[in-house]
């Protein structure tokens, strides 16, 4: 169900920049939108993990630096029957992780230094099982790729903005698609809106399966529950140091320098995703069992 919600979610995205096409610079601009969402699909599914790993400041370790990790990495992505992927840390104390990579084969995970010094071993197994998760969906192409698409969408509004405003009254009926003046203004404010929109439906559908992915591949949901509350708790303090572009990429959607989280969360509720781990494991878990730092081995 989430794959068929997710494929009809790319196809509205997919409308919508051909309807700012028209809407913005007239019907001759719509096969120049749509020759748009074939490139940047395609320099997505090249180049989204280095612009990703980028923007997030992570750095390769190899197996003498960080044992643990990859054993950890290496068990789950055997019972996931997927290839090892590469391991990157960020040196930032903010407890999170992300996957990314066009497929399983160029699969990349990353965490902090922040998660590896909080999180006991069955938390950060539900973690990277969570990532892992994402790589066993191919959640790490299709979110690269309603990101490109949705910011293609409010470039051109922006461009159209500029345009309005430097040509003025100059445009006719037959801009705009034959919408008017009243149809571009219109468009300019609400086709980027509708495209943040199906991006957050897109990322909180991906969210949810890759729960389940996660509590599947670990076999241990509670533990995943009790890593998304100590990871929340230590990132409602603990701001983050990244681009906002890769923000829906982690776990938990950090809290970025500045206090900037904001106006709309591409993420689940916590809670509500915790509720339905707690269900998949049939228990309710004791919030004292889960208090941040509780029992916490390091993972050096």
């Amino acid at each position: 169900m989430n794959t068929i919600k997710t494929v009809g979610l790319l196809t509205v995205l997919t409308l919508l920049l051909v309807a700012a096409g028209r809407i913005f610079f007239g019907p001759q601009a719509v096969p120049f939108a749509l020759g748009i969402a074939l490139v940047m699909n395609f320099g997505t599914w090249w180049f989204s993990d280095r612009i990703a790993l980028g923007f997030a400041g992570a750095k390769p370790v190899t197996e003498e630096q960080a044992p643990d990790l990859y054993r950890i990495v290496r068990r789950v992505a055997q019972e996931a029957n997927l290839p090892m992927p590469k391991v990157y840390v960020i040196d930032q104390a903010a407890p999170n992780a992300f996957a990314t990579g066009r497929d399983p084969q160029h699969a990349v995970v990353a965490a902090t230094r922040g998660i590896l010094e909080i999180a006991n071993e069955r938390e950060l197994t539900g973690v990277l099982a969570h990532e892992i998760g994402h790589v066993r969906n191919r959640d790490t192409f299709v979110m690269a790729v309603v990101a490109s698409v949705a910011g293609a969408i409010s470039y051109m509004a922006q461009i159209a903005q500029w345009s309005l405003w430097f040509g003025g009254g100059r445009r006719d009926s037959r801009d705009s698609g034959g919408l008017g003046m009243i149809g571009l203004i219109a468009g300019i404010i609400l086709l980027p809106l509708a495209a943040m929109l199906v991006q957050l439906a897109v990322s909180r559908s991906r969210e949810y399966g890759a729960d389940d992915q996660g509590a599947e591949l670990s076999r241990d949901p509670l533990a995943l529950a009790s890593a998304l509350r100590k990871l929340e708790a230590y990132n409602r303090k603990v701001p983050m140091k990244v681009n906002p572009a890769v923000s829906p990429l982690f776990i938990v959607q950090p809290r970025l320098a500045g206090g900037i989280g904001g106006l709309f969360s591409t993420h689940p509720p916590i809670e509500r995703r915790i509720a339905r781990l707690e269900q998949m494991a049939g228990v309710e878990l004791p919030q004292a069992n889960v208090a941040v730092g509780q029992n916490a081995r390091k993972v050096d």
